[in-house]
């Protein structure tokens, strides 16, 4: 797909209309009283979104951009479906990682590296002996109890349950308390996170210092989703003037960090 194309899957995104995010709400508590209208304009209405997401998954595994447009919008649809209104949150906010999840669940169900028959058989066999376990021992077996009920080595027990274990998403809520989430990525470490941060404060800091019109063609392309062409019609000005600015715009991000 190319950066610029604005039909995807049948869809022409430049037609269609950008909600406000009180818009957003409004529809989706309509929604929530079983009103199929607005569940679908919600999904039409945020289909550029989804456009934006799957812009750093083209490419990976040989997936087609119009298959994971499909399947990021599955992803919309369960973000629309299980959003908290009680949140005070963009909706796009909580959107975006659950567009992104399904993404990379659907890639890495398609990867061609896959877990032996042999390997899942001994995974369900180490399930059972550690239910059977747990019961007559009363309290949970260690792999080693396990690796002797079945005859097995212990690392090989090990690696059939690992290898039958969902990945856990950075963005899976571990514990909430009066509407403030404690996600998964929260509780890890990162040694370069000093680092991110000032990377992070450089960027906003060369953000700020871009003219009106630079930063209003950043939010609409990287934000919002839209083409060039796109751009040039909402503000009045040519393609190639909506290129020029943007390019010089990120060359002097670049060049302040």
């Amino acid at each position: 797909m190319q950066y610029n194309k604005v039909e995807i899957s049948g869809v022409n995104t430049s037609k269609l209309k950008v909600l406000t995010e009180s818009e957003k709400i409004a529809l989706l508590k309509e929604a929530r009283q079983g009103n199929k209208e607005a569940r679908s304009e919600l999904i039409q209405c945020n289909l550029r979104l989804v456009l934006s997401v799957i812009q750093k998954f083209i490419g990976r595994n040989g997936t087609s951009a119009d298959d994971l447009f499909q399947v990021g919008v599955v992803g919309l649809i369960k973000a629309i479906d299980n959003f908290d209104l009680s949140l005070e949150v963009k909706f796009s906010t909580y959107a975006v990682p659950m567009i992104s999840g399904e993404l990379r669940r659907y890639l890495r169900d398609n990867n061609s590296i896959r877990v032996s028959r042999s390997t899942k058989d001994l995974a369900y066999k180490a399930l059972q002996a550690k239910e059977k376990l747990t019961s007559s021992l009363d309290k949970e077996p260690t792999a080693e109890d396990i690796s002797k009920e079945l005859g097995v080595s212990r690392s090989d027990v090990v690696l059939a349950l690992e290898s039958i274990n969902e990945p856990v998403s950075i963005y899976e809520p571990v514990y909430s308390s009066s509407g403030d989430a404690l996600y998964m990525l929260d509780q890890l470490s990162d040694k370069s996170s000093d680092e991110g941060w000032i990377d992070e404060l450089l960027i906003r800091e060369a953000i700020y210092k871009l003219s009106e019109r630079e930063k209003n063609i950043l939010y609409l392309r990287f934000y919002q989703g839209k083409t060039q062409v796109e751009v040039a019609n909402e503000i009045g000005i040519s393609q190639a003037q909506v290129s020029r600015l943007e390019k010089n715009a990120l060359t002097r991000i670049k060049s302040q960090i």
